[in-house]
């Protein structure tokens, strides 16, 4: 029998994969492109699903960049990252509160038995508010509360809470810059040096064509301290096929804290697969 937490799992994976258009029947491709207004956008806001993705959601497989690949540094890695809003009705200064839900998973299927050797854990709730300027939507602003985690006790437990100011911003319907910045809320005596590792901040930007089919992004999450220490991110994708929100996909990361067993390890990943994004923009 699975334990809770690949339950868990399993049961996000199966709304994850049912529920890909969400946010296609919120913003269509033609609005974003052409008719990105303050009315239209508050109305599908307020009149769009309540539930849906919320960070991209991939399946990838990949191995060491500079080491030798081995059966122990090539693993699969997914993640599963949804959504839920809360109140039918529009709160004070035209914000929504949520409930959001990412889990992330390190799957070494090359071993023996193919170990889970690492499964975290990032449930939160938050308000979100959409920016506009002179009638043209151009973002949305984030306050979350959320909690990281591994499920595990003792020696191997890994935990850290986060009050999060969060913003993503449209340049254009093609290119987004987005940040956040956190008050550390740090529990157990093992984590007191996780911000070393998994950072203070982060900044990013994202591309796509005009059509959609390809996309770029470039994550930077800056270590603490006053070197110039970044856990770095860059993601390629490419749309399947014209009318689906499936993309062929190819991640690397560079840097410490991609997951919170061996956060201080530091660790130099390529992997390919399939992602699943949101309809706008994606959530990191």
């Amino acid at each position: 029998m699975f334990n809770k937490p690949v339950r868990a799992l399993f049961t996000a994976i199966v709304f994850a994969v049912a529920m890909p258009g969400v946010h296609a029947q919120i913003l269509g491709e033609e609005n974003i492109q052409t008719d990105i207004t303050s009315d239209s956008i508050r109305k599908a806001f307020d009149s769009g699903p309540y539930f849906g993705l919320y960070k991209d959601n991939y399946f990838i497989f990949g191995t060491s960049v500079g080491p030798k690949p081995t059966k122990q540094n090539s693993n699969i890695k997914f993640q599963i990252s949804i959504s839920q809003r809360l109140t039918k009705s529009v709160l004070p200064w035209h914000t929504y509160l949520f409930l959001f839900y990412s889990q992330k998973c390190f799957w070494n299927v090359l071993e023996r038995s193919m170990p889970m050797t690492d499964l975290n854990f990032n449930p939160g709730i938050g308000i979100a508010k959409p920016l506009f300027v002179k009638n043209r939507f151009i973002g949305k602003l984030l306050l979350l509360a959320e909690h990281e985690s591994n499920g595990r006790d003792g020696a191997a437990s890994r935990s850290w809470n986060k009050i999060s100011l969060a913003a993503n911003i449209m340049i254009d319907p093609n290119f987004i810059v987005h940040g956040k910045v956190w008050l550390p809320i740090i529990d157990g005596r093992r984590n007191r040096d996780i911000l070393d590792y998994c950072g203070i901040y982060q900044i990013g930007t994202s591309f796509s064509t005009v059509n959609k089919r390809f996309g770029a992004a470039v994550i930077l999450t800056k270590r603490r301290g006053w070197k110039l220490n970044y856990n770095t991110i860059v993601e390629l994708n490419y749309r399947i096929f014209p009318r689906d929100n499936q993309y062929l996909f190819v991640q690397y990361y560079n840097g410490y804290g991609e997951g919170l067993l061996a956060f201080k390890e530091f660790h130099s990943q390529l992997r390919v697969g399939i992602v699943i994004k949101p309809q706008l923009f994606s959530e990191y």
